[in-house]
């Protein structure tokens, strides 16, 4: 099978070429990175600190199955704590440990992709 071609770089005035599949060439997909960290916040910032890797592990740990792929009849093991209904900030409903759900990764993201319009996009 063919590789794909390699493109030029996606960022205005930039001639540099990209790896194959990439819009970016290495040094803006690392400048873009960095920007949208800055918008978005740490994961700290955002609530996913040492208080939440603790109650995620004990979480995980008292439903270690994926919720999704069980409903299928499928034994999956979860990696992901997941807020039902998306929390956008709400401490509270964040914290609400029955908004909580484990999923499997590809549950989460296939999850995650819905509801944010794909690509980190938000619907409107």
């Amino acid at each position: 099978m063919p590789a794909l071609p390699r493109k030029p770089c996606a960022f205005a005035r930039c001639g540099r070429l990209t790896e194959p599949g990439q819009r970016h060439c290495q040094l803006h997909k690392r400048e873009r990175q960095v920007r949208q960290d800055k918008e978005r916040g740490t994961a700290a910032n955002r609530g996913y600190g040492y208080k939440w890797q603790k109650a995620r592990v004990g979480f995980l740990k008292h439903h270690p199955l994926c919720c999704r792929c069980e409903q299928a009849g499928l034994v999956v093991a979860a990696a992901v704590v997941d807020h039902i209904k998306p929390h956008r900030g709400d401490m509270v409903l964040f914290w609400d440990r029955a908004n909580w759900q484990s999923l499997c990764t590809a549950c989460h993201n296939t999850k995650t992709a819905k509801e944010d319009g794909g690509f980190g996009r938000r619907l409107t």
